[in-house]
C-alpha cells in the first residue's frame, strides 16, 4: 500500500512489568460520574445511565510528558481519572462479560479547555473543541485487572505544584466500571485497545505554563505531567 503521506504513528500505553505496550484504538470518556464534581460544575447527575464523549487516540500522551499549553483558551483544567483498558472484543455485554473484557486500569488526566467547553454547552453544541485537544489525554502505565483487584475505596488524588487539589475514593463513582462497559458496549463493538476514562471527582481547576501535576490511585502507577509553553 502506498500513501500520499506517512500514516499517523500508533499511540500506546506502557504496561507495568512487561515490555509490550497497550496500543490505543479509541478513547471514550464518561461525563459527570462523581456527584460532587457535577455539583461544582452546576450540573446534575443522571443516575439512570452514563453519558459519553470521545477523544482521539492521537491526543494521548504518557505520564512524564511536558504538554504545551493549548491555543485559544485561558482556562485549561485538569481532571484526574481512573481509566479502563479493554483487552478483548465485547458487544452487548452482561456483567460477567464486561468484567472479563477489562485488561487493566491506569491513572489518567483528562485535560479540558473549560472556557470552550462552557461556551459550547451554553449553545447546546458538542464539546469537541473543549475536550479533544492535542496532549489532553495523559496515561500512566497500566496495571492488569488481576493484579489491581476489585474497585473499592481506593483513594484518587491530584496535586498541583505539590498542593492537594483533588481527593476522593473510587467508590464514589456513580456508575461502576462494569456498568460502564456494559452500557457502552450497547452502542459500540468494543475492541482490544479501547480506553475508557471514567470521570473525575471534585476539585478540578486551571493550570498555567510551568505548572506540575502529579496524581495517583491506590494500587496503580502514579501519573505526572508538566505544562509547557503555548504551541
Amino acid at each position: 500500500m502506498t500513501y500520499l503521506f506517512d500514516p499517523a504513528p500508533i499511540k500506546s500505553i506502557p504496561v507495568r512489568g512487561i515490555e509490550a505496550e497497550f496500543p490505543i484504538h479509541r478513547i471514550f470518556c464518561v461525563g459527570r460520574n462523581y456527584a460532587a464534581h457535577a455539583e461544582e460544575m452546576g450540573n446534575e447527575v443522571d443516575r439512570s445511565a452514563p453519558f459519553y464523549f470521545t477523544k482521539s487516540a492521537l491526543s494521548s500522551e504518557v505520564s512524564g510528558a511536558t504538554i504545551p499549553y493549548p491555543p485559544e483558551t485561558s482556562n485549561y483544567h485538569y481532571e484526574m481519572e481512573l481509566a479502563i483498558a479493554i483487552g478483548a472484543p465485547v458487544f452487548r455485554a452482561n456483567e460477567e462479560e464486561a468484567s472479563a473484557a477489562i485488561y487493566g486500569y491506569c491513572c489518567a488526566l483528562d485535560m479540558t479547555r473549560r472556557d470552550l467547553q462552557s461556551a459550547a454547552k451554553a449553545k447546546q453544541r458538542p464539546w469537541d473543541t473543549g475536550k479533544d485537544v492535542e496532549g489532553s489525554a495523559i496515561f500512566a502505565p497500566i496495571t492488569t485487572r488481576s493484579e489491581f483487584g476489585d474497585i473499592a475505596d481506593q483513594t484518587i488524588y491530584l496535586d498541583l505544584n505539590g498542593i492537594r487539589r483533588q481527593d476522593s475514593v473510587l467508590s464514589k463513582m456513580v456508575h461502576s466500571v462494569t456498568d460502564i462497559v456494559m452500557d457502552l458496549s450497547k452502542f459500540y463493538h468494543l475492541k482490544a485497545g479501547d480506553v475508557i476514562m471514567t470521570g473525575t471527582p471534585e476539585g478540578v481547576g486551571s493550570v498555567e505554563q510551568g505548572d506540575s501535576l502529579t496524581g495517583g490511585i491506590d494500587g496503580l502507577e502514579p501519573i505526572s505531567v508538566t505544562i509547557g509553553q503555548p504551541n
